[in-house]
Order: C-alpha cells, then sequence, then structure tokens
C-alpha cells in the first residue's frame, strides 16, 4: 500500500495546476508506485494469484492512459515517460 506522503509527493511533482490531483500525469506517476510496490510483494510470495491479478489490470489501465495522453499532447506524453523510466 502506498504512504500517503508518498502519494502527496508524487501528486506535487506531476501536477499541472496547484490543485491538480486526477490529470492523466498524476494518475500514471500513482499507478506506476502501486506497480513497483506489488511487484516486490510478488517477488517474495510467488503465489499470491489475486495480488498478481491486480497487478496486470493496474498495468492495463496504466497502458490505456498513457496511450490517451499520447494522442492528446505527445509532448506530455514523451517527458513522462522519460521522467517515470517506462519503456515506450
Amino acid at each position: 500500500m502506498i504512504s500517503s506522503t508518498k502519494k502527496a509527493d508524487l501528486i506535487k511533482n506531476h501536477q499541472r495546476a496547484k490543485t491538480d490531483t486526477g490529470s492523466p500525469e498524476v494518475q500514471v506517476s500513482i499507478m506506476t508506485a502501486r506497480i513497483a510496490e506489488i511487484t516486490e510483494h510478488l517477488k517474495i510470495n510467488k503465489h499470491d494469484f489475486m495480488a498478481r491479478r491486480g497487478l496486470l489490470q493496474l498495468v492495463g489501465k496504466r497502458r490505456r492512459l498513457l496511450q490517451y495522453l499520447a494522442k492528446e499532447d505527445p509532448k506530455a506524453y514523451l517527458a513522462l515517460v522519460k521522467k517515470l523510466g517506462l519503456r515506450k
């Protein structure tokens, strides 16, 4: 589970405006942090299939958001991918 302080830091680093908490950039950054935590959990607990299913759902949702962002604002997409260290 991602801590509230880490989530607040992610929001502050990726928001478009001061009160922005729901832009695609913010959502993708939060999902990326959650994916990293679930991946670490699965390295220890190999038979946790419900966590694996949740991970796959989260990766799919992040992929769809990234596709939307690439279609709407390609420059913001490239900047976000570079900042988060994701593959294109």
